[in-house]
This record gives C-alpha cells, sequence and structure tokens, in this order.
C-alpha cells in the first residue's frame, strides 16, 4: 500500500471516474488503473465497482479513502514541518574539530554566530588518527579533519567534503637558535636537532619521517606531544625543535619561537569539513560551513 495509490483512490471517490483522476493528476488512465489494481491486490475487500460507465468506491473503500487522506494530510504536515526544518537559519549544529583547529576558530566561530536567529553551534574536540575522522560524521553535523597532501582521500562514497585550508607545518626554533636567522631550513639543516612530534600517525610525524628518509639519518626524538600548545611550551623552553601548523597555530604561538618553512620536503595538509549529505540540506548547517570558511580564509590572510 503506497501513499500515491491512496491518492488516487481518494480522488476517484471525489471525481467519480478513472478519467477524471488521470487528468487531474495529469497521467494516463491505465496508469491509474494499474495503481488501483495494485491497491486491491492488498486487500481482501473490494475497494471498487462499476456503476454505469463509471468506477466508484465501495463502502470498504470510502473508508480507505478517508483513512488515506488522513495519511496524506500527515505526510504533508511531515514534508511541510521537515522543509522548515531544512530552512530554518537557527537551531542546533554540532561540530567536532581537531585540537588545534579548535584552538584557533572555535572562539571565533562563536562570536560570529552570537546574534538572534543564528545557528547554535556546539563544540566537541575528536583528535583522532586520519581515518577515523569519516567515523565521527555518524556524531557530528560537521566535523574538521585534516590529512597530509600524500595520504588517502577521504571517502566520498561516504561523506561529503568542503576543503576549508591548505596548510603547511614549519620548524618552530627557539628565537636565538642558530637557524632562526634563515629565511627557510632544509631537511639535512635540521636532521641533527632534538625534536618534539606528534604520536605516529599524525602529522607532524609524517613529517619527520620524511625529513629522517630526505637526510638518511635516524632523527632524536625527545618527546611525543599531540598538544600544539604544549609543543610551543617546549620549543620556547629551548633543547628541542618542533612542528607548528602555519595558520591555526596563532594561539599556541610564543613570542620567543619563530617558524620556519620547510623546503624539500611536501609538509602541507588539509583541513577539511566533512559531513554526512543529508546534514548539508539544513540552512543551518550550512551557515556555519559558509562561517568558517570565512574564519580560514582570514586566517591565511593573518598568516
Amino acid at each position: 500500500m503506497e501513499i500515491h495509490q491512496l491518492e488516487i483512490l481518494r480522488e476517484l471517490g471525489a471525481l467519480g471516474s478513472v478519467k477524471a483522476v488521470a487528468e487531474t493528476l495529469m497521467v494516463t488512465p491505465s496508469a491509474v488503473s494499474q495503481q488501483l489494481a495494485l491497491l486491491q491486490r492488498g486487500v481482501d475487500v473490494p475497494l471498487t465497482r462499476k456503476e454505469g460507465r463509471n468506477l466508484v468506491l465501495t463502502d470498504a473503500g470510502q473508508v480507505l479513502a478517508d483513512a488515506g487522506a488522513a495519511v496524506v494530510s500527515a505526510m504533508a504536515d511531515a514534508r511541510s514541518a521537515i522543509g522548515s526544518y531544512h530552512g530554518a537559519a537557527g537551531g542546533r549544529v554540532t561540530l567536532s574539530g581537531f585540537h588545534s583547529a579548535g584552538q584557533a576558530v572555535f572562539a571565533k566561530l562563536a562570536r560570529v554566530l552570537d546574534a538572534p536567529g543564528q545557528p547554535r553551534a556546539e563544540f566537541t574536540d575528536e583528535d583522532v588518527a586520519q581515518h577515523d575522522f569519516p567515523g565521527l560524521t555518524a556524531r557530528y553535523d560537521l566535523v574538521l579533519a585534516h590529512r597530509m597532501d600524500h595520504s588517502p582521500r577521504w571517502p566520498a562514497e561516504r561523506v561529503t567534503v568542503i576543503p576549508l585550508l591548505h596548510e603547511p607545518l614549519d620548524v618552530a626554533l627557539p628565537a636565538g637558535h642558530p637557524l632562526a636567522a634563515r629565511p627557510a631550513v632544509t631537511a639535512e639543516d635540521v636532521a641533527g636537532e632534538a625534536w618534539v612530534t606528534s604520536h605516529t600517525g599524525y602529522s607532524p610525524a609524517d613529517v619527520l619521517s620524511a625529513v629522517a628518509a630526505v637526510s638518511s639519518r635516524e632523527l632524536n626524538i625527545v618527546h611525543r606531544i599531540n598538544d600544539y600548545s604544549t609543543v610551543a611550551a617546549l620549543v620556547a623552553a629551548g633543547g628541542v625543535a618542533g612542528l607548528l601548523p602555519r595558520y591555526t597555530a596563532g594561539p599556541v604561538m610564543h613570542p620567543d619561537i619563530v617558524l620556519r618553512p620547510l623546503e624539500g620536503i611536501s609538509t602541507r595538509r588539509r583541513i577539511d569539513l566533512l559531513a554526512r549529505p543529508e546534514n548539508l540540506k539544513r540552512r543551518a548547517v550550512l551557515t556555519v560551513c559558509e562561517a568558517l570558511q570565512d574564519i580560514m580564509a582570514g586566517l591565511v590572510k593573518q598568516g
């Protein structure tokens, strides 16, 4: 029993002929007859009877048509409700972000959305390995995710990807370090440094693996820390070098640190928004997406 079949039965009761129903619904009379026959197969009492040249409803048919009218009305209400939900500029939008992105954009986004009629964003920090980011879209409307240029792409068959930022990781050095006077450094320049880097499977560790490969040297990794503010504090204290993102590290930067580009190695990471396609049909979710795009563009200008 399908909604469109109940609609046809309802129209037949009101109009009294298959031809009139076909004209009203802008389909062929044979299509109307076919759907009525399919509906009849699903019930064990006659729904229609011949009355001269017309096909009219039996008492059972009228009961089903009346019930069908209630169903059709309820479906119209449901479509209207979901349409209002999709079209509403306000409403709750859940957003997860890995730590450095959260430090850079959550407060800015909260200020942008602090106005009547704006979405109510709810933030959560989720710093996971790259392959786990797509799975977070089951729990959040939007997911801030990152991956290195050379790493596998996001599964387009499962999530929609909105690019936000293409960001290098730079070498962070104490301001008084001899290499700090250079405009850029190479793998050979920094291979002999002691390092603070991330745990394996995260972007800074990937970059350092490339440094080791290019320089053909085993690196001295002293600390493994995933929090960039702690990395910045250790670098500022002296004794270690680190890797910090060029545009989103602003909130953790220390006056005693300088950032220098690493030449000869791909150090760029992509920061993207991941979402399930149905979530992007909501006006409130799109509003948050647009605000994040503006914020990221501003970070690039500042950087």
